[in-house]
């Protein structure tokens, strides 16, 4: 591996024109072709194999056009202070606005308030409900605007007017102000570490390339594949953090080569060589947990985790291909690291006093990248040796304590409540969560999610009888506010009946009435023949958390099992990679309870921006586990293969600890506080989706990368010492030798300075 892509380094350096010019052209192919396809909305919803999807296909058989999945819109009226809406002026404001709502091209049907009853029991809320052809996030963009404009019509009468529904979804969009604040944080964070514009504007010129053909080219095949706004937002989110982080460690390996004393060319070849590699593995990680997704059989998230691990595709092959080329174009204005601060490690020094050359080499590779000109001048050992050297004198006490804070903050977990967001958790600033609001004052918290109850009697022999023990049987369940009469079909075989819940559609109490409906169905279809399904949107949402819940262990086996073997081809070891999954599991498990604390607490959820608590979003954990776990692994091979490279070169288990912390620890944190700002760029969106999902990423990354990746994993490999590199001798023969460390770079030159080092390390222990 380490071979083949230091060929390619090089060979991206020397034909540096070429590959400019075809990551260019791939860049302008997939931004013409996003620029000329046809308008997508968002990806359709639905659940293969649930109750709720099985009752929405039946009613498409059983009642031709009714548009069962059809969008839904709600127009809210509130009568002034001191009238009702029953008052004449009042009256004919609302029946000119069903009106004009009728005419619309994709208008089903339109209710009139006066004539379904849909007036509060003191005169002063009424609403008129559309009905549409087509599902409401793939609605027209006129479709809307005509339901707004019908609202602000009414609205100019006097009377408090707002407007509701599926039919006002739109695209996700992500807070445009917050994506601009976290590349200004990662140029800073680049700058800073790598040392010059040039340097840190590498990362975020192909990263933002990388960004644009993945986005692009999802936007090309929206239409084609039934992708949605969400996918590109997913995409752009974890292109974005992975294409700065991959490019800036091999800029920054590079730079440490450099520092070795080599050439241009040579620097680039075993940077992308070497750590090159490790962003090879790193990259599969995070392919593997997203397109993982595709177990949970839901056609949304599988088509949301192929995207993005399309877009990680483009960051790695840019990676290694166009970083090269750009450190080409950028010459000399990339410079050696150490070069502008003339600092270096004392051990550098002493070595310097006596070897030169090709010492410099090994003397890089002991963990004292340095200018060879400076190589007299001790300096103070950087923050991350002394950290890695406090860990191994107090590996116990930092591993008992990283533990327990995690497990600390992982409590919150444990009252996790699983739900899809609604009107109920907009911004209050919304028209969507006023309109939420005045039905709920006006009907009752439950007539903002209606259950639909279909009724299958088609081998009943008597259909009405069984419609009629259905809705007996609801009526005397706890938490039952309303109760509709059956409408049967044409046919006559099939019935629905609509119940209004005590209860808001988020609450358990409303998550127990669908199971007691359903488990008073299968008495039904013993005494009568009929099958009860419950659906309507309330219903779709508990069935898909419950299907997201019994997905996640086969997925978190699926995903953790194929990179622990993964990482035993990496690592050649079994402990590193079953602590490296083991730390996984603490991170996004704390992560998990600090979402549930501040969405569904609402502990410091002003901070952010939380407006209204709830269930946690029910695809959050399993898509938590999935991209978490892919940018856990990055820190981990980032971090340790920089050990094992020490350890394999001859250095002691405690020494090759402070080298990788020396090499690596930098980068790895300075790659983590950029994964931050990313992510948290998105929780100043107005969705409540994105923002959650900003805000677990962002504190996952903080508590995997600080905490477990820079306490716990080096405090365990200083307690295992010599046993965390074990394998058995049978699978070391049997596991193909990717060779991550760039053994086989090594060049008759660097094994004599090699062997000079042993002999360094020997005298200083001396």
């Amino acid at each position: 591996m380490a071979t083949f892509l230091y060929k390619l380094g090089r060979l991206a350096f020397r034909r540096r024109h070429f590959v400019a010019l075809i990551w260019v052209a791939l860049l302008t192919l997939a931004g013409v072709g996003a620029a000329s396809a046809p308008a997508a909305g968002t990806t359709s919803f639905s659940i293969p194999g649930v109750e709720a999807q099985k009752a929405f296909d039946l009613l498409e058989q059983r009642f031709p056009g009714a548009s069962a999945d059809g969008g839904t819109g709600r127009i809210v009226f509130k009568a002034p202070e001191g009238e009702k809406m029953t008052d004449a002026a009042n009256k004919a404001t609302v029946e000119k606005t069903v009106k004009a709502l009728g005419d619309g091209s994709e208008v089903v049907s339109v209710t009139d308030p006066f004539t379904t009853n849909a007036v509060s029991k003191d005169g002063t809320v009424a609403y008129t409900s559309v009905k549409y052809a087509a599902p409401g996030m793939e609605l027209k963009d006129s479709t809307r605007d005509a339901l707004e404009t019908a609202g602000d019509e009414a609205r100019a009468t006097g009377l408090t007017v707002d407007v509701g529904g599926d039919a006002l979804q739109a695209g996700a969009e992500p807070g445009a102000i917050g994506e601009v604040i976290g590349l200004a944080i990662a140029a800073v964070v680049l700058v800073i570490t790598l040392g010059s514009l040039v340097a840190a504007g590498l990362p975020l010129l192909t990263a933002i390339i990388g960004v644009g053909i993945g986005v692009s080219t999802i936007t090309a095949l929206a239409k084609a594949l039934d992708l949605g706004d969400t996918t590109s937002t997913l995409a752009l989110m974890i292109g974005l953090a992975v294409g700065i982080d991959y490019a800036l460690f091999i800029v920054s390996r590079y730079r440490s080569e450099l520092a070795e004393g080599r050439d241009r060319e040579e620097a680039v070849g075993r940077a992308t060589g070497t750590a090159g590699s490790a962003v090879v593995f790193a990259g599969l990680t995070v392919v593997i947990a997203l397109a993982g997704l595709a177990v949970v059989d839901v056609p949304m998230l599988t088509k949301m985790g192929l995207a993005a691990a399309g877009t990680v595709v483009v960051s790695v092959l840019i990676a290694l291909t166009m970083i090269p080329a750009l450190l080409g174009y950028a010459g000399k204005k990339v410079k050696a690291t150490g070069e502008k601060r003339g600092s270096t490690g004392a051990k550098t020094g002493e070595r310097a006093g006596r070897k030169t050359g090709a010492k410099t080499g090994e003397q890089g590779r002991q963990g004292n990248p340095g200018n060879a000109g400076d190589a007299g001048k001790p300096g103070k050992p950087g923050l991350g040796v002394r950290w890695a050297s406090f860990v191994i004198r107090r590996p116990a006490a930092v591993l008992l304590l990283g533990v327990v804070g995690l497990g600390a903050i992982a409590v919150p977990a444990t009252q996790l409540e699983l739900g899809l967001p609604d009107d109920g958790s907009q911004p209050t600033s919304t028209t969507q969560r006023r309109a939420y609001d005045l039905l709920s004052e006006g009907f009752g918290p439950g007539f903002n999610g209606p259950l639909m109850i279909v009724v299958d009697a088609k081998n009943s022999d008597d259909p009405k009888a069984a419609a009629t023990t259905v809705t007996d049987g609801i009526k005397d369940l706890d938490d039952v506010a309303t109760v509709t009469p059956a409408m049967f079909n044409k046919a006559g075989d099939t019935a629905t009946i609509t119940v209004i819940p005590g209860s808001k559609p988020s609450s358990t109490q409303t998550e127990d009435l669908v199971h007691a409906i359903r488990d008073q169905g299968a008495d039904v279809r013993a005494d009568t023949g009929a099958q009860v399904l419950v659906t309507g949107t309330t219903a779709m949402n508990i069935d898909f958390s419950q299907k997201l819940n019994d997905a996640l262990i086969p997925y978190l086996g699926l995903v953790v099992g194929l990179a622990f073997l993964l990482l035993i081809v990496v690592f050649r070891s079994i402990l590193v990679p079953l602590k490296a999954a083991l730390g996984f599991l603490l991170s996004v498990l704390a992560a998990l309870g600090a979402v549930v604390a501040v969405f569904q607490w609402g502990w410091l959820g002003g901070l952010i921006g939380v407006e209204e608590t709830g269930p946690i979003m029910s695809m959050m954990p399993i898509f938590m586990v999935g991209v978490v776990f892919g940018l856990a692994m990055d820190y981990e091979v980032f971090l340790v293969t920089r050990m094992r490279e020490a350890y394999v070169h001859g250095e002691s288990p405690s020494q090759a600890i402070v080298t990788g912390f020396r090499h690596s620890a930098k980068v790895v944190a300075a790659a983590a506080i950029i994964m931050m700002a990313v992510f948290g760029g998105f929780i100043s969106s107005t969705e409540s989706m994105i923002k959650m999902i900003g805000f677990g990423l962002a504190i996952a990354v903080f508590f995997d990368a600080f905490i477990v990746r820079m306490a716990i994993v080096p405090a365990v490999l200083a307690l295992l010492g010599k046993k965390a590199w074990w394998l058995p001798k049978w699978l070391d023969r049997a596991l193909p030798n990717v060779d991550v460390e760039g053994e086989g770079l090594k060049t008759g030159a660097d094994a004599a300075s090699s062997r000079d080092g042993d002999e360094d390390r020997e005298l200083v222990r001396a």
